[in-house]
């Protein structure tokens, strides 16, 4: 029995998970994106300050995304804001995505619309909740970190349209 087996906390949140299932392994989170993105490193010649865009703007979109690394899959809404009706409209989406037949438990940090009693959890997703303040737990962090590096740092954006275009493009 799988709740005989794990440590009592971690059998409290997921010892109800289906026995006759395979069961996938989600890790959740959410980027801000927009007009205030940062800088990214860059060669210049010694002894020059090179030039780089800076948006005065204050327009954000937020990028959903959340992966399975063993089936190498993912799932991701670019949404114009963070809160509960995104989140179940990216529950939506992962469940669609977990394979046929399986179950999955996704892990997430505690933002508010993550924690809240609003969210109807499909029937195939557990939510599990990692410690509080602890980005370096979830692998999803570092995939903005390389988008942001690659794709969205010292840019300035035209407007909102051009923030979604760079956010689904990255």
């Amino acid at each position: 029995m799988l709740s005989k087996t794990l440590p009592p906390t971690l059998a409290a949140h997921i010892g109800h998970l289906p026995k006759n299932k395979p069961i996938e392994i989600w890790w959740q989170d959410e980027a801000r994106l927009g007009q205030k993105n940062g800088v990214a490193r860059l060669w210049a010649k010694k002894g020059t300050r090179p030039r780089l865009p800076a948006d005065q703007g204050y327009k954000n979109a937020y990028l959903f995304g959340a992966i399975c690394p063993a089936r190498g899959v993912g799932a991701g809404l670019m949404m114009p804001y963070a809160n509960t009706e995104a989140m179940q409209m990216h529950l939506e989406e992962i469940s669609r995505t977990v394979a046929r037949g399986a179950h999955a438990v996704v892990l997430m940090d505690r933002a508010g619309w993550h924690t809240t009693s609003r969210l109807d959890v499909p029937r195939n997703i557990t939510i599990l909740l990692l410690p509080s303040k602890s980005p370096e737990l979830n692998p999803v962090e570092n995939i903005w970190q390389y988008l942001r590096g690659a794709f969205l740092s010292s840019r300035a954006f035209e407007n909102y349209a051009a923030i979604l275009d760079a956010g689904c493009q990255a």
